[in-house]
């Protein structure tokens, strides 16, 4: 059976990635970009770097600053008018996963209209929108190089998936440089959202061969640095090998698809605000736990790409030092509790259905290696508060 890989038209890759924007914007026959950013790239001057080396290139651009954490309907409203309204030829997505998830449903709306519920999956949605051209500034989200967009409907509090090729970027600048300035918190999220990327490409259910070895490549890569770059940002070897791992697991994923990890992450985000990175690190034991007895081949050889098994252990001694990496992970990384981000027990106890029934619609669940039933996922939920 063969397996089809999207992919960005052109990829940039190492130290300095970012400043050839003028060059593959030229290539791509583009000459006024809007870039879609936060305020912090703004403060950061990141986004001031972007004009400046476009303008040097006589190409015009924009900038839109009011993307959020987590995108919702709502907010990308006036970034879809500002692109609509400008006349831009290609959008330039600049930030972490939520800026690049707003400017992939900005491209798409400004082009094609209508609202975002009529993009959300099953739909897969090939209309290609604005050509986007993303610039990742955390080693954690991959979605540069994804087909997927996530954005919050906020009147069911529902997290929609939106998934097509006309979400993919048709570039993607791949800057390590741009992860330097990243505090702990951030890099320890972003960077156990990569690890849980690659993991899951591997155990899913759609893994083929091609997303294997991207995710194995990227388990490789973050597992002896997250630690590295937690604790030390300026350590550049590690920076880069995180950024490059992010990608790749963001290829792997994109190829083999997510799982429960994710399914059940979303639900969290969108009831109680907790960054997907975030809540993806406060579920990967326990949703590992639940699911290696039905791939325990697959869950050691990730143990083994991490460093912290060998192959004179067998599967099981090695899913056992899985287990017990992954909690110790989110120890030295301060991953908080639900109960420690500061949700209430009852709150969480409430919602704990509806978000069960949004997790398996979302369709991940169905790419672990079990596939659990609602009151499993919902017992899953309450775990997280033993």
């Amino acid at each position: 059976m063969s397996s089809q890989i999207i992919l960005p038209r052109i990829m940039q890759v190492g130290y300095g990635a970012s400043l050839e924007v003028p060059n593959v914007l030229a290539s791509l026959n583009c000459n006024r970009a809007l870039i879609v950013t936060d305020k912090m790239m703004v403060k950061l001057g990141y986004a001031n770097t972007i004009q400046t080396v476009l303008q040097q290139h006589d190409i015009a651009c924009d900038v839109f600053d009011d993307t959020v954490p987590e995108p919702t309907v709502a907010s990308i409203q006036a970034g879809v008018a500002k692109a609509k309204n400008g006349d831009y030829d290609c959008i330039i997505a600049l930030g972490g996963g939520s800026p690049i998830d707003s400017a992939k449903a900005i491209a798409i709306l400004a082009k094609h209209g209508g609202v975002m519920q009529d993009y959300r999956f099953p739909r897969m949605v090939t209309e290609q929108g604005l050509p986007l051209i993303a610039i990742p500034t955390t080693a954690g989200t991959g979605s540069e190089v994804t087909k997927f967009t996530i954005i919050t409907d906020e009147t069911s509090d529902e997290k929609m998936l939106c998934v097509g090729i006309g979400f993919m970027p048709v570039a993607a600048l791949v800057d390590y440089k741009l992860t330097m300035s990243l505090p702990p918190r951030t890099t320890a999220d972003t960077g156990i959202d990569a690890l849980t990327h690659a993991m899951e490409a591997y155990v899913s259910k759609k893994a083929n061969p091609y997303s294997d070895s991207q995710a194995i490549a990227a388990i490789k890569l973050i597992g002896p640095n997250l630690r590295k770059v937690f604790h030390d940002g300026s350590d550049k070897k590690a920076r880069e090998a995180m950024m490059l791992g992010s990608t790749l697991a963001g290829v792997a994923f994109s190829s083999a698809s997510v799982a429960l990890v994710h399914g059940m992450s979303r639900p969290i985000g969108a009831f109680f605000h907790v960054p997907h990175g975030l809540s993806n690190a406060m579920l990967l034991p326990s949703v590992t736990a639940f699911s290696i007895s039905a791939a325990p081949a697959r869950y050691a050889d990730c143990a083994r790409a991490m460093g912290i098994a060998t192959d004179l252990d067998n599967n099981d001694v090695a899913n056992q030092k899985l287990l017990i990496e992954l909690r110790a992970l989110n120890d030295e990384l301060a991953v908080p509790t639900p109960q420690e981000f500061g949700i209430k027990r009852d709150e969480f106890f409430e919602v704990c259905q509806t978000m069960a029934e949004q997790a398996l619609a979302s369709g991940s669940p169905g790419n672990n290696p079990i596939e659990p039933s609602i009151n499993e996922i919902i017992t899953i939920y309450q775990g997280l508060w033993d």
